[in-house]
């Protein structure tokens, strides 16, 4: 299934490197995957070898961060093997801190100041070359002063006029919306500048739908992220949800004879507003499972599902950010 994200040709399906790039991460049960193979060496291998299937099964469009420890370095020095050019995306304003521990009291530190704008773009440039495609803001809010900061949004400008790429922003938390909006006003000399925005939306946490679909009536392409909520949204996170929800997505997985991750996925799919929808696997079976979402019938019964799963904002936010890293 072929898309275009701001213009660039990409797959429905994208994969992105957050849990796979670092040792530590927030996806429920990825202990259990990773056991104790989290050696640098080790993740670029499980990368490399994720990154082979996804390719085999069509993705063309790969997703890391200056943030998610090597996974710029994994992708990079995968793109130089295997001598491919998808479309890459990739985000600054995170600095990762952990020194490889899963047990750091502190993983990444969040600065969008320029000074760290442009030590990151020259990282993101050395491992991914001219492969990078989208360069964006690392979950922008208001309350950093990203949006307003003129030095930042003009060297912004500035990268995109000498290096072609689009210029993005993450979004996260339950003011999604609010920056959003507040980004789409953003202009350097007259011109938008932000092209691709990537949010958290799932079937828990709809409520930046609304936002992404005036983007994307005003030109950008959407990135969905965290469509599987972290994994509350797979078949051993479904204990997470009341009960009457867990059997609604189990009957609407059954119904499409798929796993409830591929439903899950599927339901962003069909958002009209959406470009690519991120796949976050840590294992080839979860890739597999999440690329399944592509071939789901999308239907009125699925949609009518959506209504009984919606959780509060604030609540799943919480929630989110209790998740403890392992």
């Amino acid at each position: 299934m072929t898309r275009t994200l701001a213009g660039l040709p990409v797959s429905a399906m994208g994969f992105g490197l957050a849990a796979v790039g670092r040792p530590g991460y927030i996806t429920l049960g990825r202990a259990e995957d990773l056991g104790g193979a989290r050696a640098p060496d080790a993740l670029e291998a499980r990368a490399g070898r994720l990154l082979d299937r996804a390719w085999a099964a069509g993705v063309r469009y790969f997703d890391a961060a200056r943030s998610y420890g090597d996974a710029e370095g994994f992708l990079g020095r995968w793109l130089a093997r295997r001598g491919v050019a998808p479309a890459v995306g990739s985000k600054w304003g995170y600095t990762y801190v952990a020194d490889w521990r899963v047990d750091a009291p502190v993983h990444e530190v969040k600065d969008h100041r320029l000074p760290v704008l442009e030590r990151q773009w020259a990282e993101s440039r050395a491992r991914l070359g001219p492969a990078l495609a989208v360069y964006a803001i690392h979950s922008a809010t208001l309350e950093t002063g990203v949006l307003e900061d003129r030095a930042v949004l003009e060297r912004l400008a500035e990268l995109r006029a000498g290096h072609g790429v689009k210029v993005g922003l993450s979004l996260s938390g339950p003011g999604q919306a609010a920056t959003l909006r507040a980004a789409l006003a953003v202009e350097v000399a007259g011109v938008p500048l932000f092209e691709v925005v990537q949010a958290t939306w799932n079937p828990l946490e709809p409520s930046v739908g609304p936002a992404l679909a005036e983007a994307a009536a005003a030109g950008l392409g959407v990135v969905v992220k965290e469509g599987v909520a972290n994994g509350r949204l797979t078949p051993r996170g479904l204990q997470t949800l009341p009960g009457a929800a867990a059997a609604t997505v189990r009957a609407r997985a059954e119904a499409h004879g798929v796993a409830v991750d591929a439903w899950a996925l599927a339901a962003a799919l069909a958002r009209p507003f959406v470009s690519v929808v991120l796949s976050g696997a840590v294992t080839e079976a979860q890739l597999d499972s999440n690329l399944a979402a592509a071939g789901v019938a999308w239907g009125a019964e699925d949609e009518a599902a959506l209504a009984e799963l919606v959780e509060p904002p604030a609540g799943y936010w919480s929630a989110r950010a209790r998740l403890p890293w392992h």
